[in-house]
């Protein structure tokens, strides 16, 4: 993905999430401008959502995002900010349409 964004002439500020994850409010802008909801930034194949008993269907999102703040590893990515959009690019060649 880097190298896709790098080929249009940009130079990303990559932020590491497990070091330097963004706070409560900082994700829950991201994720209103992405036009998702919570439910959508959450790693749902990690197995720690499985050892913290969150459902996908019956976890409140302010749950969510507790378990978020207290365990980054959940946070789906690469979450990608731009002038035009934010957006999850999963899969990566979603970033094209943010370029």
């Amino acid at each position: 993905m880097l190298a896709l964004i790098r080929a249009k002439g940009e130079e990303p500020r990559v932020v590491e999430y497990l070091k330097t994850p963004p706070t409560r409010s900082e994700l829950q802008q991201l994720i209103k401008r992405m036009g998702a909801s919570v439910n959508d930034v959450v790693r749902w194949k990690e197995p720690l959502t499985k050892e913290l008993g969150l459902d996908k269907d019956k976890t409140p999102e302010a749950k969510l995002l507790d378990a978020m703040m207290a365990h980054p590893i959940l946070i789906n990515r690469p979450i990608v900010v731009t002038d035009k959009s934010v957006k999850l690019c999963r899969p990566s060649e979603t970033v094209k349409k943010l370029l």
